[in-house]
């Protein structure tokens, strides 16, 4: 469980001479480094983003299957999935990336025995969360008729709703579990575990919607399997000796120190839902336009590109999480600060290159969604806000994950807060509706107010950061979360 591509690229001479060309050893040196960290960061993201691809296309599938159902049971799926869930999802995925920290820490001062714990006392934390927030499934209903959705379309959600409570809880196994393989590089599992999950699901949904008929009810169903399905497959390898390590078994240790373990997991939380609710926002305040129709459509189409190609960098942020995380757990500030900068500028060559394919293709893409000429020339004027919201995505994440990785989730929580809630949407609302911008000018204020700015701040902050004082501090938070380890590590 070393590091990828392990310590003979590290340890090699330098070339100093090609073909009688002196080469600057420095310079060499640098790329050498600049190769083995890419690969490590590349061990994860590659994974990363195949299994986030595999999850967000399943319910992709189930609401094209809905969609052959019928309007309603289109509407009723997607607004259950974006609303409902989507917003428990938020929050409990933000509540795990607090392992992110822990494990990933522990994992680089080799503390393996606590991976397990930690990851137990998640469970225990995102289990009663989950109850907690049972009350948005079991009143979904009234809560959507209070934002205004029509009666038919409420009711019908609510039900879709209440047959999604198994796939609720299983966020609180499945997002720990997929954080306690991460940290120690095992990205491999989860990409398999995703692909078979996704193929299962693929034929489930056939055959519940076209062959058994089981309608809206059966398209719920097959997102509850499936997300059960992820959850088998990794506790399954974790326990069935995939992990020797760091899974020695259920331990009562998991049930010591719940109280330190909710305020960080409350403040990864905070921090992640607060971004994953901003956009959603965006969508509700275009409703009260007067042609309301082409602006949530047109804006639909932009979020809907926006969202698949943020699998990568949520890939770079889990991968940067990891990695600092990793780097400060065995007390390397350097190599978490150079870890950094490796993970910032391939994600920003990246983002900068999808910046360009939508300034280029800014016409044509629409059309994979769309052929109606309104909302085809209303995505072509928000292009170059989608282009630039983009761009600034390819940086705002990974700069998130350095945070996680450096346990500021609390600091990042109440700049989020700032940025994107007192500062961005207010913005917003006065360039949409008193400077008569409509679209694009809420848009428009909430990446200047919100993202552009929180990514100025998470910069400035990573910047002026002192390596070794937080690899010192990570040290001391590894012994202060530790527990007797009930095996010989030497």
């Amino acid at each position: 469980m070393g590091s990828i591509g392990g310590d003979e690229d590290l340890n090699r001479p330098l070339l100093q001479e090609s073909k009688g060309v002196v080469v600057d050893p420095e310079k060499e040196k640098l790329a050498s480094r600049v190769w083995i960290e890419s690969k490590k960061l590349w061990h994860i993201v590659g994974p990363s983003i195949f299994s986030r691809v595999a999850s967000y296309s399943m319910n992709v599938v189930t609401q094209a299957f809905a969609g052959h159902l019928g309007e309603l049971e289109l509407a009723s799926i997607s607004i259950a999935n974006t609303v409902i869930v989507g917003f428990n999802f938020g929050l409990l995925l933000g509540m795990a990336s607090a392992l992110e920290t822990l494990c990933g820490q522990a994992f680089g001062a080799k503390k393996y025995h606590m991976l397990g714990i930690y990851m137990q006392r998640s469970w225990i934390v995102l289990f009663l969360c989950c109850f907690l927030l049972l009350p948005f499934y079991v009143f979904a209903t009234p809560l959507l008729k209070l934002l205004g959705q029509p009666d038919d379309v409420a009711e019908q959600s609510g039900l879709v709703a209440l047959c999604l409570i198994p796939l609720h809880f299983s966020f609180a196994f499945q997002f720990p579990l997929q954080r306690f393989l991460q940290s120690q590089l095992k990205t491999g599992v989860i990409a398999w575990v995703s692909l078979v999950a996704f193929v299962i699901h693929v034929f489930i949904s056939w055959l519940f919607v076209y062959k058994l008929e089981f309608g809206i009810i059966g398209t719920a169903i097959t997102l509850n399997f499936s997300w059960w399905i992820l959850v088998f497959g990794m506790l399954g390898y974790t326990v069935c000796g995939g992990c020797p390590l760091s899974w020695t078994g259920f331990s009562m240790q998991a049930f010591s120190g719940l109280w330190e373990f909710v305020k960080l997991s409350t403040a990864s939380g905070v921090m992640l839902c607060l971004e994953n609710w901003y956009y959603r926002i965006l969508i509700l305040m275009t409703g009260n336009w007067k042609n309301a129709e082409v602006a949530v459509d047109a804006l639909s189409v932009c979020m809907t590109i926006n969202g698949w190609e943020m699998m990568i960098p949520l890939a770079f942020f889990a991968a940067t999480g990891v990695r600092v995380a990793n780097e400060l757990g065995a007390g390397n500030g350097k190599g978490a600060n150079f870890a950094t900068k490796v993970s910032v500028a391939t994600s920003s060559v990246i983002g900068f290159v999808f910046f360009l394919l939508i300034i280029v293709f800014q016409n044509q893409l629409a059309m994979i969604f769309t052929s109606s000429t309104p909302v085809l020339e209303q995505v072509d004027k928000l292009s170059f806000l989608l282009a630039i919201t983009i761009l600034l995505n390819s940086v705002q994440p990974v700069l998130s994950g350095v945070a996680v990785g450096s346990g500021w989730q609390a600091w990042v929580a109440y700049i989020n807060l700032g940025c994107y809630y007192i500062i961005g949407l207010p913005l917003g609302i006065v360039m949409g509706w008193v400077l008569h911008l409509g679209v694009a000018g809420v848009w428009g204020g909430m990446i200047v107010g919100g993202t552009a700015l929180q990514t100025l701040i998470l910069s400035i902050m990573t910047m002026r950061t002192n390596w070794e004082k937080e690899a010192e501090k990570a040290k001391a938070d590894v012994q202060k979360w530790s527990a007797p380890s009930p095996v010989d590590e030497s």
